[in-house]
């Protein structure tokens, strides 16, 4: 699986290609290109994609890391969405276990009339989840729920109700399904940006042309059928087909904050399920940091690298701290990140909370597919829905979907140590507060298509979202690293360096 996932030999086998027309072309290497990509590899269908930026930079790496029906969709009574959304959690977890577990909730509740309440309404969520491996709700006393909520306020804790979902690594899993794809045959290339969609004499499409952005070179794909999967952007794809098309989506931007783990110790996650704007929040722990998320606001165009909104984390924080006993402050937040929803629209006075979180597949006058909508933990399904419309568009017969029952591998470890035999240093941490050694570094550049520090640093290994600060100042060896990896100079480094300099920055609260 290494050898396959390399961006020269990548493009060297897209140029060769020349002219000869691929099955299907997608735009856009998030969770739901890459879905996509592995699906229809496995379906035995030539494959590529392209992706302007790196994989999950967008949507796809700044999710809550929750693999979940939607309890407040139930409460929505959009049981269907719920009921789908929890049979794919449960095939998440077959599918990478070593990404994918189950993570008890605890809500709080400062009666037993809220208990009541919200222990009835969760024993739906476990006739909808009924079979799978994740656990069932149960209602607790005082007791039990004080010591389970450690760090919670104990006037919070008159009661409380335990329930159960997924917990993941998004970018994480999102790399591991690129490199299963690449291994089943797909061409995926990161920081390669699609210009145009090219037109055949009857106006249908018929492949895109592209710039790569790291060798600066163009190239042009022809593909028999092109499925548009930029996520919030995916409007910008469908007016480079059809300049005076309609926008679809509506943008909705949602903020986390990060903070040590001492704000929160406790090993179930927290739902705060009423808040000020009719949401829930989360409080979870990850990667020994925890968590608090998330807001949803509107916002008038996507961005690639958002930045949260003073008024969202003050709302987080003034929030938060009704229910921990040690209160955070904005001096507290190790990283604040961003992420933006791309909601299909409806009624357009409606909430974004409102808007349909639920997929949609749309073909455009030309016959380029656009996928967007859903949500992580609904990304196979997704995928298996847009497949089939591929298949169909191209007159092509129905090929089983293979989804349900494939194993995504993690990274192969013995490559690691070997990289930690080679150079003993590598093995070595290289910052206090985080856990990235520089075999890491290596592994993702030598077989993860990582190609500049921030690819490293914020999907590859989880830094950015985790220490903005910590990040900043390991960036200078992870670029020393990667440079002899890539064969970079002095200069190369040094404005990688600068770049993440001024990432950083948007990750940490303050304008």
């Amino acid at each position: 699986m290494t050898e396959s996932f390399d961006r020269s030999k990548t493009l060297q086998a897209i140029s060769e290609r020349g002219s000869d027309p691929w099955d299907l072309l997608i735009i856009g290497g998030g969770a739901t290109g890459v879905g996509v990509a592995l699906d229809a590899a496995t379906r035995g269908l030539d494959t590529v994609l392209l992706e302007r930026g790196d994989f999950g930079i967008g949507t796809s790496s700044r999710s809550t890391k929750l693999v979940h029906g939607g309890v407040r969709y139930l409460r929505q009574g959009n049981i269907t969405l719920v009921r789908d959304a929890l049979r794919e959690r449960a095939l998440l977890r077959i599918n990478a276990p070593h990404l994918v577990s189950d993570q008890p909730f605890l809500i709080p509740c400062e009666s037993r009339l809220k208990q009541w309440y919200y222990g009835f309404g969760l024993k739906m969520y476990d006739l909808l989840a009924s079979g799978d491996q994740f656990g069932r709700s149960r209602m607790l006393n005082q007791q039990t729920a004080r010591e389970l909520g450690q760090g919670i306020k104990a006037e919070r804790l008159a009661a409380g109700v335990i329930y159960h979902d997924g917990q993941f690594d998004d970018s994480r899993l999102l790399i591991d399904m690129a490199r299963l794809a690449a291994a089943k045959g797909a061409h995926l290339v990161n920081h390669c940006e699609v210009e145009q969609i090219l037109h055949g004499a009857s106006g249908q499409v018929e492949g895109a042309a592209a710039l790569d952005r790291l060798q600066e070179q163009r190239l042009a794909i022809n593909a028999r059928v092109v499925v548009n999967a930029a996520g919030p952007f995916c409007d910008s794809v469908r007016q480079l087909d059809q300049p005076d098309v309609q926008p679809m989506v509506a943008s909705s931007q949602g903020v986390h904050l990060v903070f040590d783990r001492s704000f929160y110790p406790a090993d179930v996650a927290m739902m705060v399920p009423e808040t000020d704007d009719g949401r829930v929040i989360f409080v979870v722990p990850w990667h020994d940091h925890v968590i608090v998320g998330t807001t949803d606001t509107a916002i008038k165009q996507p961005v690639i690298e958002p930045k949260a909104q003073s008024v969202e984390i003050d709302f987080l924080l003034e929030t938060v701290s009704r229910y921990l006993e040690k209160t955070p402050t904005q001096d507290d937040i190790l990283s604040v990140f961003a992420g933006i929803r791309p909601l299909v629209k409806g009624d357009p006075s409606a909430r974004t909370a409102s808007l349909s979180r639920d997929h949609v597949i749309r073909a455009s006058d030309s016959g380029m597919l656009t996928i967007t909508g859903g949500k992580w933990t609904t990304v196979r399904k997704m995928a298996e829905d847009c497949v089939d419309h591929v298949l169909k568009q191209a007159g092509q017969e129905k090929r089983a979907c293979v989804t349900k029952t494939l194993s995504i591998p993690p990274p192969d470890q013995t490559l690691i140590e070997q990289i930690e035999a080679d150079d003993p240093s590598l093995a070595e941490a290289l910052h206090p507060d985080l856990d990235l050694t520089g075999s890491r570094v290596v592994w993702a550049t030598r077989y993860e298509m990582a190609m500049c520090v921030q690819d490293v640093l914020a999907r590859r290994h989880r830094a950015l979202f985790l220490n903005a600060r910590a990040t900043q100042a390991v960036a200078p060896r992870v670029a020393e690293i990667m440079a002899v990896e890539l064969g970079r100079d002095q200069q190369w480094q040094a404005q990688q360096v600068s770049e993440m300099e001024s990432l950083t920055i948007r990750y940490l609260p303050g304008d």
